[in-house]
């Protein structure tokens, strides 16, 4: 349990690192768009070649499917909610009005978080080894998420140390997140860390479609399109080195 800390840490740390380059040095937004798609591609195949991949090897087709869809599904009709709030923006840096917005950005974040982190820590049941594609992919997603995000909060109002809190929140509920992921799934059937793990995926791709790639296009126009192909062959290539 605490390598799945440990790990769900570093991930999830990303985020935090991210906030703090946003808050104290001017970055371009053309290089967070880059950084956006790269992510999101290298996400992406994480989703397909590790979380999917497992999926079908434990549980066959059928039930990779359903969990899939389920997940993607349950993320849209959350991210509707959030979308409703104000935090249809939360990872970009445009100016926020803060209050109820932020709020919606904050708990838009965790919304993204939680899935990616708790099967982190379920990928380390039966003794495994860390996912290094996992571990790259969610990392790489979270920087630009983490500084985006925390330029806009200050543009509406939120001060530096308010915002570096919030961000703390996210790293620690990822660790927490890490660890659940590990307790729930340690010594249960096959099938369920099956059905958790198309689940995540489709929560994940959903995430990635909806919130990364649009701001990634936004910020670094046409060429993000290579950016996130690349990201995905780096990802089949990561799987190599596992």
């Amino acid at each position: 349990m605490r390598e799945a800390a440990l790990w769900g840490g570093i991930a999830g740390s990303a985020v935090y690192i991210g906030a703090l380059a946003g808050l104290y040095f001017k970055v371009k937004k053309g290089l967070i768009g880059f950084i956006m798609a790269y992510g999101t591609g290298v996400l992406i195949g994480a989703a397909t070649f590790e979380l999917l991949a497992l999926s079908l090897r434990a549980g066959g087709i059928e039930l990779t499917v359903l969990s899939f869809v389920l997940g993607a599904m349950l993320f849209t009709l959350f991210d509707l909610v959030i979308a409703r709030k104000g935090g249809k923006e939360r990872k970009r840096s445009k100016e926020r009005s803060g209050g109820s917005s932020g709020l919606a950005i904050f708990i838009g974040t965790v919304l993204d978080a939680v899935p990616e982190s708790f099967i982190i820590g379920a990928s380390l049941v039966g003794g495994h080894n860390v996912s290094w594609l996992l571990i790259t992919a969610v990392f790489i997603s979270n920087f630009p998420e983490g500084l985006s995000s925390s330029v806009g909060l200050r543009k509406g109002g939120y001060s530096k140390a308010k915002v570096q809190l919030l961000w703390l929140s996210v790293l620690g509920l990822s660790i927490i997140s890490s660890m659940a992921g590990y307790v729930i799934l340690n010594n249960k059937p096959e099938s369920l860390a099956a059905v958790m793990s198309s689940f995540a995926a489709g929560a994940v791709v959903s995430m990635a479609s909806s919130t990364m790639m649009p701001e990634a296009y936004e910020e670094g126009g046409p060429v993000v399109g290579f950016l996130a192909a690349l990201g995905l062959i780096s990802s089949l290539l990561l799987t190599k080195l596992e």
